[in-house]
């Protein structure tokens, strides 16, 4: 039985304006909040929570993570035992719920397991919204084979692998069918190349025209959605006209695709902390020359594409990506949108357009009577200093999830 509270005494953060609201308390009970008003008859066993002119705002949700990614080493996840592969993610999950993440969205990986655990209060981590196993073509960006090993799959069936390997219109509709069956509430594609991956380079384009429609067709007719990993702006152009709703990454992306995937009802999720850790601690890890300048080649672009797909109108969904050690900065990534988006916009990204991309609309990203119980007490005002929601929570006075304080410091 979930406890009830009322949270006085503080400024409610609209994310959706991008202002603070005075006078507000905020009644919750059973995983919802029940009552925001300027005066509210709590019931008498209700805990008052007094914030002492502090912020309450919206638990936050990050769009791209891999949860099982306990490692740089993607063969070292992949061929890790289910068992240990599902305690290590509860643990990156936890983690990220401490930073103020009450709702993240898993781009490849995790399995409705997972998803029930937090369900069933087994994980102390954040609403987990999943795709099941990436899509990927052979030499593709899930294809961790090396040019001469010939061994068939990459070990998909292990909870720590995060992708799958589909070639030819039949075999993805298939497996799309066996991701949807498993609980997936949108399909993943990689579409590009990628920056970990061996074989392919940042231009390459993966999947076919009719592979991609395949893909999108048995999406749409399960009511869900297409989310393809895209670096350049031929990719990007080419999942838009095929109908991907939700773009992975984005960093050299053109003026004129944005405004095309803005017309289309796209949304976009930049990851920009993910070069850059990348590239600060990517030697350390054992990365090669060709790892690194295909990461310089993404890094470069992803200031500039936040301004083109910002000026195009084209929305964008918080994300990070960072696999294993590179966590350790989790929160540069607001450090970086800072350099070009208002202090508003990032939280109205990792708010209010995280939740339109997990489909909660209404339920996540929002403080209002019906929405879920997640709330956030900031030791200050972000919308002045976007820097309280760095520092791994240490700003972050209490946090809770579905209705449970997970950390109270009041």
């Amino acid at each position: 039985m979930t406890q009830t509270y009322l949270f006085t005494g503080g400024k409610v953060l609209d994310a959706v304006d991008g202002k603070l609201l005075d006078g507000l308390a905020v009644l919750v009970g059973g995983g919802n909040i029940l009552e925001v008003a300027p005066s509210i008859a709590a019931p008498s066993d209700a805990q008052e929570i007094e914030l002492g002119g502090r912020t309450l705002m919206p638990g936050m949700i990050d769009c791209h993570m891999h949860v099982v990614a306990e490692s740089l080493d993607l063969w070292s996840n992949a061929i890790a035992p289910s068992s240990l592969a599902a305690l290590r993610s509860a643990r990156v999950m936890t983690e990220t719920l401490m930073r103020g993440f009450t709702t993240i969205r898993d781009l490849g990986g995790a399995d409705h397991g997972l998803v029930r655990a937090v369900e069933e209060g087994l994980i102390d981590g954040p609403r987990l919204v999943i795709c099941g196993k990436g899509l990927s073509t052979t030499g593709g960006h899930c294809d961790l084979r090396q040019r001469t090993d010939d061994r068939p799959g990459i070990m998909s069936d292990r909870l720590g692998s995060m992708g799958i390997i589909v070639d030819g219109v039949d075999d993805v509709r298939r497996v799309s069918r066996e991701m949807i069956k498993s609980g997936a509430r949108f399909i993943k594609v990689m579409a590009n190349g990628g920056v970990s991956s061996p074989n392919d380079p940042i231009h390459s384009l993966q999947f076919s025209r009719a592979e991609l429609e395949a893909i999108v067709e048995e999406a749409d007719n399960a009511g869900l959605y297409v989310s393809a990993h895209v670096y350049t702006d031929a990719a990007i152009r080419r999942v838009v006209e095929l109908g991907v709703h939700s773009l992975e990454h984005c960093n050299l992306i053109t003026a004129d695709t944005a405004r095309l995937a803005a017309e289309k009802g796209c949304i976009a999720v930049p990851t920009l902390v993910a070069y850059d850790a990348l590239a600060l601690d990517g030697e350390e890890l054992g990365l090669g020359a060709d790892e690194f300048a295909k990461i310089e080649i993404v890094r470069q672009g992803g200031l500039r594409s936040l301004e083109i797909m910002r000026d195009a109108g084209l929305p964008m969904a918080f994300g990070s990506d960072l696999l294993g050690q590179l966590r350790k900065y989790y929160c540069m990534e607001f450090e970086l949108l800072a350099k070009v988006l208002s202090p508003a916009e990032i939280i109205r990204s990792a708010t209010v357009v995280g939740a339109e991309l997990c489909r909660l609309t209404g339920k996540a990203g929002v403080i209002a009577p019906g929405s879920y119980a997640d709330l956030l007490v900031i030791d200050g005002d972000p919308l002045a200093d976007i820097g309280l929601l760095q520092g791994d929570g240490a700003h972050m006075s209490a946090i809770m999830a579905n209705g449970r304080l997970v950390k109270n410091r009041l």
